[in-house]
């Protein structure tokens, strides 16, 4: 009875060993990428605790991504990144390895970028590898780009034709924030056509072109923008137009359209004072022929008041009579004359 007891107690203790041991194993496999994660943290001189590596996995955070940021950044120097800022970068969407990657670049290149600006350019939507890169290799912009020109017009009325190259530098202090590429094309465009319109001749801008390089980097156009201007270079200069003679031309043509419109006006006033003077001339002859019909009715009226006798009238149809007479001699004498003249 005994030794089947033991026996039993013996295959019971076997089974249990099998089903401990089976899920030790399964333990340490699950384990297993943990363990690694920590081990290679602790070989590289930055030992993470397991359970700070295993926390991450619950929190969705990538261990592996953190621990290799960790182990980049203090082999690179930088031992101030703590594993604290790594997972609430990431947990703020931040790119990890592109930030690593960026302050240790600019560390070796004496660039000064701390972690705190550094997350804030990367969350900023800026590429922070691609900021460093231009702070090293400086970044050449055409200007204006895509094949266009930059069109000036100097005192003299002739038309330049421009395209510059610009060659900036990011300025990290401005990062967050600054205005892009977009505003310094158009500064530099618009600081160009000043520099021309400036000029008295445009022979002085074609036989100088480093002084329009010049007055454009002195107007400051890289304040409040991501970049740093090192130099302008003009590429090339083309001769446009001659926008001044077209100017004078159609100006002439302007105020001869408008001389000819106050002649038109002052000639219709003419011919309507014309057209006036001959309407009064009118109205007084016809109160003429309205006084002179009244004078037959004033002499009978005289006649029935006794006021004039028969020989009074008679001496005023002599004196009617001469002075028709008289008018009839005058209006011939004027019709000689203008038949003479003609």
């Amino acid at each position: 009875m005994s030794n089947v007891t033991s026996t039993d107690f013996g295959i019971e203790f076997y089974f249990m060993f099998i089903i401990v041991g089976g899920l030790l194993l399964l333990l340490l496999g699950l384990m297993g990428k943990f363990i690694g994660l920590w081990f290679q943290a602790f070989v590289s001189g930055t030992p993470i605790p397991l359970f700070n590596i295993i926390g991450m996995s619950l929190r969705k955070i990538p261990p592996r991504e953190i621990v290799t940021a960790r182990i980049n950044s203090y082999k690179a120097g930088l031992k101030t990144i703590t594993v604290e800022d790594l997972e609430t970068h990431y947990l703020a969407g931040g790119h990890i390895k592109e930030v690593i990657e960026a302050m240790i670049a600019a560390d070796k290149a004496n660039i000064p970028l701390d972690w705190r600006r550094a997350t804030a350019i990367d969350l900023a939507g800026r590429n922070i590898r691609e900021a460093i890169e231009t702070s090293v290799y400086p970044k050449v912009i055409d200007c204006p780009g895509g094949g266009r020109y930059i069109t000036g017009v100097a005192k003299d009325g002739i038309q330049i034709n421009v395209r510059a190259r610009v060659t900036v530098r990011t300025n990290i202090a401005q990062l967050v924030g600054g205005a892009t590429e977009e505003t310094i094309i158009a500064r530099v465009g618009e600081g160009i056509v000043s520099a021309i319109g400036g000029s008295e001749t445009h022979l002085h801008v074609l036989e100088s072109p480093q002084r329009i390089s010049k007055l454009v980097l002195d107007k400051g156009l890289d304040s409040s923008t991501a970049y740093m201007i090192l130099s302008i270079d003009i590429v090339e200069m083309m001769l446009g137009e001659n926008i001044g003679a077209k100017l004078r031309a159609d100006k002439a043509e302007s105020d001869k359209r408008i001389a000819q419109a106050e002649a038109e006006k002052r000639r219709a006033m003419a011919v309507a004072e014309e057209q006036e003077n001959k309407a009064k001339v009118k109205d007084m002859e016809a109160n003429l022929i309205r006084a002179e019909a009244e004078v037959p009715l004033a002499i009978a009226e005289a006649f029935r008041k006794g006021h004039i006798g028969i020989m009074d009238y008679q001496r005023i149809q002599n004196i009617q009579a001469d002075t028709k007479m008289r008018r009839s001699i005058a209006g011939s004498d004027e019709d000689r004359t203008q038949d003479h003249e003609v």
